[in-house]
């Protein structure tokens, strides 16, 4: 991988990895254009993904490091419980559906439907990030679980489980970036593990550099998508995905 095609890839997942278009889904499509080898940027696709955890973290602070009550953190915890239940348990599945990027294309346009009509099928509530409960933390992270499929997105899923639980928008899509925390470092460390003794040391400089890039997009894209979902909801997403879908579907079958 050059660097070029670094930075794209990282850019891409930075702004991405927080809004309902999959972060994943995008930069299988970025690797399909690049002619980049899908087995050898799996790993990258994943563990690319820690900058974007940090922004995060940088963005909420009060959040993550307030311990003088750990009630928060354990209702991400209670969220995370089915991805990483699941996850285990469909490893290899996954993987091969990371090396299928045709898959992207129908899911990107699937979950772009959904995307119209969501707020009127779930049009939410009135909960704040605090009156989130145990039960509502593991239905929100069960939904999260369904975007292990590329293209689906883990935002939109679990921005849907969110208001399906009577959050707000708003408070749906602050909880959907608390949650990405503690999913997407267990995926990525778990990912980097398990293939540490494949990857070669240019390998691990692609991911270094790329978690600088994805995190300082990621900043960006997390101030940028709370305030349109205060003002656009996510109607324009579900085009977007729509869109996207199916011209990438051209590219691969044309």
């Amino acid at each position: 991988m050059t660097w070029v095609e670094n930075l794209v890839l990282s850019i891409i997942e930075g702004i991405t990895e927080y809004l309902p278009v999959s972060s994943t889904g995008h930069l299988m499509m970025a690797g399909e254009i690049l002619k980049l080898d899908a087995s050898k940027i799996d790993t990258y696709i994943i563990t690319v993904q820690f900058g974007a955890i940090l922004a995060v973290i940088a963005a909420y602070p009060k959040r993550f490091f307030a311990f003088k009550d750990y009630t928060f953190h354990l209702k991400l915890f209670a969220g995370f419980i089915p991805a990483a239940v699941l996850g285990l348990m469909f490893d290899d599945s996954l993987e091969t559906l990371l090396q299928t990027p045709a898959i992207v294309g129908f899911t990107l346009i699937l979950i772009g439907i959904f995307l119209l009509f969501m707020e009127k099928l779930l049009p939410g509530g009135v909960k704040n990030i605090d009156q989130i409960t145990y039960k509502d933390a593991f239905k929100i992270g069960l939904v999260q679980s369904f975007s292990m499929v590329p293209g689906v997105s883990r935002s939109a899923a679990s921005i849907a489980g969110a208001l399906g639980c009577k959050l707000s928008r708003v408070a749906a899509t602050e909880f959907s970036f608390f949650l990405a925390v503690p999913t997407l470092t267990a995926a990525g460390f778990y990912k980097l593990l398990k293939n540490w003794d494949k990857l070669s040391a240019s390998q691990l400089q692609d991911i270094g550099l790329g978690n600088v890039f994805s995190f300082i997009t990621a900043l960006i894209a997390i101030r940028f998508f709370i305030s349109l979902v205060k003002t656009k909801g996510f109607v324009w997403f579900g085009y977007y995905r729509i869109v996207a879908g199916l011209a990438f579907l051209l590219y691969l079958y044309s």
